[in-house]
């Protein structure tokens, strides 16, 4: 058996293998598919300070190789989250992480500080593809001015390990992963997913409710590799790779990128068992070829 005990900043993975946001629910609903507490970790669904009822249906279409989904961050809340998710899930057994989105840097905040108070959840992922209204409408992470206000605000509040979820939306995102490391993040994790569009041609209207979603799975893969490739370049601190990750074959395509743990996401809607075989294949490539641990391979492209 390989060592596949990996870190991100403070943060101590008993493998690198994690869910990503939205496609794991809070981590209870597999339970009957998978051993939660055998997960790296558990990246829970997006959480916003007030609640929010999310986008009129349909929000989810089928594309080739892949997925649109235009949910809008539906959730009850955080302070619901804290006392009624929260006491379900705190003793899994593994890392649970929560994904914590805004309407302004205040919002992101306020909402990563009253996480910081719970005992059991050891880091945060910072959501900046979130729209900026204040800005009429674009997505904080687009810019590095817009990405670092709201990392240097959490920051300011937040004092556990900080991870920053990267819009892929953008002209260079090494720069913008630069900035959010400038101002304090101890690990950046890329991509979230790509701005798409899917036509009812016997409708002649948009599939979405509000015209385009968010692209992933396999279909963004090489875009996802190849921005994990420069970001990991470009920063000192870990990168987690996400993005059409469907195999043990996928994520050890990551870790040569660069990436010190991967998030699966899409996948879970395929298989639910999906995060533990890719965990064995994992385990089971790296010695088929003589590695002791994963961190051998991790940047060796």
């Amino acid at each position: 058996m390989a060592d596949l005990q990996v870190k991100i900043d403070r943060l101590e993975l008993k493998n690198p293998v994690m869910t990503a946001s939205g496609t794991f629910g809070y981590g209870p609903e597999f339970a009957d598919f998978v051993p939660l507490h055998e997960l790296g970790g558990i990246i829970v669904k997006g959480t916003t300070l007030h609640p929010r009822e999310g986008n009129d249906y349909p929000r989810m279409v089928e594309t080739a190789s892949g997925m649109l989904n235009c949910v809008g961050l539906q959730n009850k809340g955080v302070d619901y989250f804290c006392s009624h998710i929260y006491p379900e899930i705190k003793d899994i057994g593994t890392n649970i992480i929560v994904n914590v989105s805004g309407s302004s840097p205040d919002d992101y905040a306020e909402c990563a500080a009253r996480v910081a108070a719970l005992e059991h959840v050891p880091a945060i992922e910072l959501n900046i593809s979130c729209p900026n209204v204040k800005q009429g409408g674009m997505a904080f992470g687009v810019t590095c001015e817009g990405a670092a206000s709201v990392v240097r605000a959490v920051r300011q509040r937040y004092p556990k390990t900080l991870i920053v979820k990267l819009s892929p939306n953008v002209t260079n995102i090494a720069d913008i992963a630069r900035a959010v490391e400038a101002e304090g993040a101890d690990s950046v994790s890329l991509i979230n997913t790509l701005m798409g569009m899917a036509i009812d041609v016997e409708r002649r209207c948009p599939v979405l409710s509000i015209g385009t979603g968010g692209l992933s799975g396999p279909a963004v893969k090489p875009v996802a590799l190849r921005m994990v490739w420069q970001v990991a370049k470009a920063v000192k601190i870990p990168v987690v790779g996400l993005g059409g990750i469907m195999t043990a074959r996928d994520a050890i395509e990551f870790f040569m990128a660069g990436a010190t743990a991967i998030e699966i996401g899409t996948a879970n809607f395929i298989d639910p068992a999906v995060t533990i075989k890719v965990r064995d294949g994992i385990n089971q490539w790296l010695d088929q070829h003589g590695c002791r641990s994963v961190q051998e391979i991790i940047g060796v492209v």
